[in-house]
């Protein structure tokens, strides 16, 4: 239910904006609007104000419109002929059309605005241990560090490393990393960028060997999935993992190596249960007797063993073992790798224009690129994941889920901007050939122009669809 209410909120705010945009421009146009809807179909509820617009609520909450006094598409009084959208000048029916898009991008600098203001939630960048052989192990980078440039542009947050390598990769770029140790050694790397592939693209961090520092964990279980294989196997918080067949887990990291490296596998834990932790039986069923597998019960202080199969998940290419677990891990311990970036006001606003333009412009090139074929159709997403995205971001506070919103509300004024018939972009290019020409575009053009915006949009949604049920069905 959150999934689903999170996507429906983030179509309603969207829209609106969208939509109210084109209508507070055709107001100051003179243009007479007939109807504000918020959704298509049967209309449900409506109310109508002092200016004879109906503000209705259809059935279907999949989009929006403003329907406008025109005479192509019914009989106008002469009365109102002034009031007519097709009447306005070519400037006029443009700056009405442009401003949907606009509203979206007004919309997501002052989103970004109210996070930047308020304090935004980080993670600072330093990295762990870089696998063998990739960019940053070959480059020299350590655990430990905390990376403050790349290609001399700042890095204050995980997340700023994370935007700015993707740019980077996408283009080809070599990374010049600096970063600093704990003794506060400066250090420079050169990270040549691995050849094009679906990891580059979808997780460039991690096709660099740039991952997340985390400080050693010891092997004690946090938290479980109820539906886990840990879970089911009556695996508690607290247990820790002595040895997994045979051999001693002295960290975490081993104990999640073991297992990843095992999907379908069946591996025998030795585990011992921490005191103060309820006594339960290793494999016993919910409700059950509580006995070990070696017939006594589990008691804390005792080493046991238990034998279970981890789940097999897909990771990109490869499948892993996943027993839905977590580690235990200290909160004083992690604090010092988060942090809260506030600004005042005005730098607030510069960084939400910035962020705002950046994301229009990286769009705008990776829609180019997947055009062209150099990047792949993979990246695009549906409804199904921008709802699954929704309700993850709604989960994860209100700062992730008013970030999510700017994205998306970016993502959506770039695709309506695009030259294609039915996008607003789509009329702004008749509009410009209307200006060129001093006569508009004709009924017949804009018939096949219709048609071949249908095609594409058609075409666009199917990949889109296909990447979603992708995402939920073979991954």
């Amino acid at each position: 239910m959150t999934t689903l209410f999170a996507f429906l909120f983030t179509l309603a705010i969207l829209i609106v904006f969208h939509e109210f945009g084109h209508y507070w421009v055709a107001r100051r146009m003179g243009v007479k609007v007939l109807r504000f809807s918020i959704g298509f179909g049967q209309v449900v509820a409506s109310r109508s104000d002092r200016h004879g617009t109906e503000w209705a609520l259809s059935a279907i909450p999949l989009g929006g419109y403003v329907k406008m006094l025109d005479e192509r598409e019914g009989e106008v009084p002469a009365e109102q002929l002034d009031q007519a959208f097709n009447r306005k000048s070519v400037g006029a029916r443009a700056a009405i059309v442009v401003a949907g898009p606009l509203a979206n991008f007004l919309l997501a600098i002052l989103l970004f605005w109210g996070l930047f203001l308020h304090g935004v939630p980080i993670l600072k960048p330093i990295v762990g241990e870089p696998a063998a052989g990739s960019p940053a192990r070959l480059a020299g980078v350590h655990s430990g560090e905390t990376i403050t440039r790349i290609n001399g542009g700042p890095i204050e947050s995980w997340q700023d490393l994370h935007w700015l390598a993707l740019k980077q990769v996408l283009r080809g770029d070599t990374l010049q990393i600096e970063t600093v140790d704990k003794r506060g050694y400066v250090s420079f790397h050169t990270l040549a960028v691995p050849e094009r592939s679906e990891e580059l693209e979808q997780a460039p961090l991690k096709a660099l060997g740039l991952v997340r520092y985390l400080p050693p964990l010891a092997p004690l279980l946090g938290q479980l999935s109820p539906d886990g294989v840990a879970a089911r196997a009556g695996l508690r918080s607290g247990d820790r993992i002595v040895a997994i067949d045979g051999v001693a887990m002295a960290t975490w990291e081993q104990v999640v190596e073991s297992i990843r490296r095992s999907p379908g596998h069946s591996l025998r834990l030795s585990l011992v249960r921490a005191a103060g932790q309820p006594q339960g039986a290793l494999g016993s069923p919910p409700g059950g007797r509580e006995r070990s597998e070696q017939g006594g019960s589990f008691a804390a202080g005792q080493p046991r063993e238990v034998v279970l199969t981890p789940a097999t998940v897909r990771d990109g290419d490869i499948n892993i073992g996943r027993i839905g677990a977590g580690p235990r891990v200290d909160a004083e311990l992690l604090a010092n790798l988060h942090g809260i970036a506030h600004y005042g006001p005005l730098e607030s606003m510069r960084r939400a224009l910035a962020r705002t333009w950046e994301l229009s412009s990286f769009s705008l090139e990776m829609l180019g690129r997947m055009a062209s074929g150099q990047a792949s159709l993979k990246n695009l997403s549906g409804p199904l994941t921008i709802a699954d995205y929704a309700g993850q971001s709604a989960e994860g506070g209100i700062a992730s889920f008013v970030a999510f919103l700017a994205l998306v509300s970016v993502s959506l004024g770039v695709l309506n901007l695009l030259p294609v018939p039915l996008l607003d972009g789509g009329h702004l290019l008749y509009y410009f050939a209307e200006f060129l020409t001093g006569r508009p575009v004709s009924e017949h053009i804009q018939e096949i122009g219709q048609k071949i915006g249908m095609g594409l949009l058609g075409l666009l949604m199917f990949f889109a669809l296909y990447n979603d049920l992708s995402r939920l069905f073979l991954q």
